[in-house]
């Protein structure tokens, strides 16, 4: 983590009563906003505080150009440089390494001993969230979604350390507005803040790092090394890691903000409870997925240009959102296949469209063959002796190659129509709410190997020990790790009335004893980390 979980939290406290202090006096408390900000950024390294305020002034800096020129070619030109400007930032710290990695590697497949040279750059924290705020920022003035924000307002925005270095990803016109508004300590919702605290923190210290010190690292590690058993639940454990972890930052991140006096989007909602890839990246990172969707996706074509265009776009998008993730083609593949699953899904609803789906009278597959193929008509040769009658040995030659191209071509006929039948049988079918769901999760499980794994090869060896590692003993699946990996995936179905329920109750307690209740679940909380501390949350790296 950037600060010690005790560090965090004294600084924490200070910085909450101050801002209490201050709210009153804008000009007072934006400066310190971003001063305490930058100073959180800072703790780990202090020299990438430069990064962060060379993104602040060049973004307002090109988003006041852009609202100040009257010419539209102009002011796209601002809009493309800027835009250049931050993805070259994200490339040069993000994405060198990568670049010079593959190029070596390439270099070394076709023996040419040219390596690119390397260099050792430091990957800043968080520098793909802050990178997409402002780059959401710029094009949103740009198309008049969002008026220019005053300097002071734009830098809180951009520096805001709750939500600076993990998300969630907080547009412009989500944050700045909210500045305007009178904000007093007496009508924070303190409940509902201390409530997402404490539940992030259990997700975070005994769901996700339990799961990750006694399965997941140990098998990812050395994937070679352990049962099938094993292999299988560490899947099912880093699916539950990865939600655990990071949904516990954007929980704690929203309840930050709500005891500073603002209000973020909602970042998750129960996503292994999907029924399809679509309607998980509706609720699995939400405000990535809305980013992807309004920048990257729609200005591509969206599903505008008719279907093949509209695959090639999700691919794209998908392809480049794994991208985001890490400099790694395990993240390229882990976009692939939900770009592949996401493409699939659109093609199924269009074929469900295009065949009267859900009118059972529509449907009827033992329709679906074509028509055999009808006899060719004779074709007269020079000699006037038709090929179904061949004269001659060279006329014989040429109706056995024009018989094997027919025969060649009523295979693929034949082939196409088999696939085009099981697609059918498979896409036209009314599945059960419950086999969607597991097909979902199926899938979001496995491309999470790819996600969690050092390279392409661990992930294809994590995979083969499903198959190949029956013979090894099970020692890593023990009775708390399956019923901490029970409750982690369990929690996805619990309704969102019952947590709602909960904090209701809590909320009627007087606040000394909520005071007095949180204070000792922070101390069980501290004794149960110990020396060791709390491991860095995952997204961290990104």
């Amino acid at each position: 983590m950037i600060f010690p979980t005790i560090d965090f939290a004294a600084f924490f406290v200070v910085v909450m009563f101050a801002s209490w202090l201050l709210m009153p006096n804008p000009r007072l408390w934006k400066p310190f906003m971003v001063a305490v900000s930058l100073f959180f950024y800072g703790y780990a390294n202090w020299r990438l505080v430069a990064l962060i305020v060379f993104s602040i002034v060049i973004n307002q800096l090109a988003a006041t150009v852009i609202t100040r020129t009257p010419r539209r070619r102009f002011r796209k030109t601002v809009l493309i440089t800027a835009i250049a400007t931050n993805l070259g930032l994200l490339g040069v710290f993000k994405y060198f390494g990568f670049f010079t990695d593959s190029v070596n590697e390439a270099l070394r497949t076709i023996g040419l001993g040219m390596p690119v040279p390397m260099l050792a750059i430091a990957l800043p924290i968080g520098i793909s969230f802050f990178t997409f705020q402002a780059i959401s920022y710029v094009v949103d003035v740009y198309h008049d979604d969002f008026k220019l924000a005053k300097p002071w307002d734009y830098a809180v925005y951009a520096s805001f350390f709750p939500h600076l270095v993990a998300g969630p990803i907080v547009r412009a016109r989500e944050f700045i507005p909210q500045l305007a508004k009178p904000r007093s300590p007496r009508n924070l919702p303190i409940t509902a803040a201390l409530f997402l605290i404490a539940g992030g923190l259990i997700k975070k210290i005994l769901l996700a790092d339990l799961l990750a010190t006694r399965l997941v690292d140990p098998v990812f590690n050395s994937p070679g090394n352990h049962s099938a058993i094993d292999t299988f639940v560490a899947i099912l454990g880093y699916t539950a890691q990865i939600y655990c972890d990071f949904s516990a930052y954007t929980d704690i991140a929203i309840g930050l903000a709500m005891l500073l006096g603002f209000r973020f989007p909602q970042n998750f909602n129960r996503p292994y409870a999907a029924i399809g890839l679509q309607d998980f990246w509706r609720r699995w990172h939400m405000t990535l997925s809305r980013w992807l969707r309004d920048y990257l996706y729609i200005p591509l074509g969206g599903s505008r240009k008719g279907p093949r265009r509209t695959y090639i776009n999700l691919m794209l998008t998908m392809l480049l959102g794994g991208l985001w993730h890490g400099a790694a083609w395990t993240f390229v593949l882990w976009g692939g296949i939900h770009g592949t699953g996401l493409s699939f899904e659109r093609w199924a609803t269009k074929r469900r469209a295009d065949r009267g789906y859900g009118n059972p009278s529509k449907v009827d597959l033992r329709n679906s063959r074509d028509e055999p193929p009808k006899p060719r008509p004779e074709v007269e040769t020079s000699g006037g002796v038709t090929r179904s009658q061949p004269a001659a040995s060279g006329a014989i030659r040429l109706e056995v190659l024009d018989r094997l191209g027919t025969a060649r071509v009523e295979a693929q006929k034949l082939t196409t129509t088999r696939l085009t039948e099981i697609a059918d049988a498979i896409v036209l079918r009314p599945w059960p709410r419950w086999v969607l769901l597991l097909a979902t999760f199926a899938t979001v499980s496995l491309a999470w190997v790819f996600f969690r794994a050092d390279s392409v090869s661990d992930a294809f060896a994590v995979f083969w020990q499903l198959i190949a590692g029956w013979a090894e003993p099970t020692t890593l699946v023990t009775p708390t790790v399956l019923v901490v990996l029970v409750v982690a995936l369990g929690s996805q179905f619990v309704p969102r009335k019952s947590w709602q329920l909960m904090e209701a109750r809590v909320s009627r307690l007087p606040w000394i004893a909520q005071g007095i209740g949180f204070g000792a679940f922070l101390v069980v909380m501290n004794a149960m980390i110990g020396q060791q501390g709390v491991a860095p949350f995952i997204y961290f790296a990104f």
